[in-house]
């Protein structure tokens, strides 16, 4: 396996990608693989947030050129790399990337699927696929061009150099930095925060913040308001208010 589930403690997934030999070079393997994980993690009940992580070196270094190389318009769209990408997209829970080191390509628009990138100070984000001939097609033009503006994305991909860890953050490409011994402890810490609250909440939230970036304000706030009244009919919102009222810490069971 390329791709592995490591379960560090209760209500946290960790997702590794694990092919030094390439670099975590994204080739159909691991693609196909990264979309079985995360289709079994979004219907696992046990799990509550998901970290999406590399090696200390390298987060994945984009696609495997070499496989690509030969290959016509035709091959790549019968390739199926869209439906492999869409089960991370789709993913209902919360998802952190830890990043150290390259985050290229397909690395990059891979992090981009992410609810919170949390990135060591070694890492490196970019989209050089224009110094091959081609252009992003996971997302790499619209996905980043959303986080950081029209600016900051063009000058990443239309000359292919990548950005350091703190340039990401001063843009607004990674939610924080630490030193690159501390990303996955930190990204644990963040993990298992998360997976303590309640996680219908959690889920919704991240629905309504993906669904209503593409929508008129109007009819984001309206869907963010009938999302909020939905919450008064869940177990976690009685038990959270009772815990604040009585002044005890709250016991949350995700229902």
């Amino acid at each position: 396996m390329e791709t592995r589930i490591e379960c560090p403690e209760p209500g946290v997934a960790l997702e590794r990608i694990d092919r030094p030999e390439a670099r975590n070079a994204l080739n159909g393997v691991v693609r196909e693989q990264l979309a079985e994980h995360f289709r079994a993690l979004a219907v696992d009940d046990e799990v509550r947030c998901v970290i999406l992580t590399g090696g200390p070196q390298v987060f994945a270094a984009g696609a495997d050129i070499k496989a690509m190389a030969g290959l016509g318009a035709a091959e790549m769209m019968r390739s199926g790399a869209q439906a492999h990408w869409a089960a991370i997209k789709g993913f209902p829970k919360p998802l952190i990337a830890a990043v150290n080191g390259y985050a290229l390509g397909g690395g990059c628009e891979l992090a981009l699927h992410a609810d919170i990138i949390v990135a060591g100070e070694g890492a490196r984000f970019g989209q050089p696929e224009i110094r091959v001939g081609i252009m992003p097609g996971a997302g790499g033009t619209q996905r980043l061009t959303r986080a950081v503006g029209k600016y900051k994305a063009m000058r990443m991909l239309l000359t292919g150099e990548p950005v350091s860890a703190r340039e990401a953050e001063a843009m607004g490409l990674v939610s924080e930095v630490v030193p690159d011994a501390e990303v996955l402890e930190r990204a644990l810490a963040l993990a298992r925060a998360i997976a303590a609250l309640p996680s219908l909440a959690a889920m919704t939230i991240k629905e309504v913040v993906l669904a209503g970036a593409d929508l008129p304000l109007d009819a984001a706030l309206l869907m963010e308001r009938q999302a909020f009244h939905l919450m008064f009919d869940t177990a976690d919102q009685k038990e959270g208010m009772a815990a604040f009222i009585e002044k005890r810490p709250p016991r949350f069971r995700g229902r």
